[in-house]
């Protein structure tokens, strides 16, 4: 009988620590899938503003078709958008998208009848709208890198999370802050 205590302690651990393991697995997965939502739905908003250009481009080309620079650089940026994989290549090619955008507004503010066409309105107004939409999935998606990447760091989970195939993941965040400090302005 006296044995018996110790074993009973010794399995109530067990179950204790099973069930931790068992719960904190679980919270790393639910986490680990949210943040693997949050990149898809910031890879969406990036496809739906680089399909948004070539209407913007199109757009503005009648005005300025001597602006060749400015449309070959926001293609290429364009470009680089589309074939960005993972948060630091997405990074730079926003760096990117940012500056040639500034550069076609600025074009477009040269231009009064493009800036009163109904189909260059729109279209802006839609980049507008993407612009918002990328900005809450990026906040989304760092939101849930931050809870996922705090989980595998806290202690007791640093040593055992690693081992379960648990990793740390990137931020998606703007290499030149200032580059989009502010959005694109556009002056009627």
């Amino acid at each position: 009988m006296e044995w018996l205590i110790p074993v009973l302690i010794v399995v109530a651990l067990v179950v204790i620590v099973g069930i931790y393991l068992w719960a904190t697995y679980n919270s790393l997965v639910t986490l680990n899938v949210r943040v693997d939502e949050a990149w898809s739905d910031i890879t969406v908003q990036l496809k739906r503003r680089a399909d948004l250009i070539p209407n913007i481009i199109e757009a503005v080309k009648g005005y300025a078709a001597h602006e060749k620079g400015v449309f070959e650089n926001v293609t290429k940026a364009r470009a680089e958008t589309l074939s960005a994989q993972g948060p630091a290549e997405a990074s730079a090619a926003e760096n990117h998208m940012q500056t040639a955008l500034k550069s076609i507004f600025a074009v477009a503010e040269a231009y009064p009848q493009l800036q009163a066409s109904q189909n260059y309105l729109q279209l802006q107004g839609e980049l507008v709208d993407t612009e918002d939409k990328i900005q809450a999935s990026r906040r989304f998606y760092n939101g849930g890198v931050r809870e996922l990447n705090t989980k595998i760091k806290v202690f007791p989970n640093n040593v055992f999370a690693r081992n379960l195939g648990f990793t740390e993941r990137d931020f998606f965040e703007v290499t030149d802050s200032a580059a989009i400090a502010e959005p694109p302005r556009v002056q009627f």
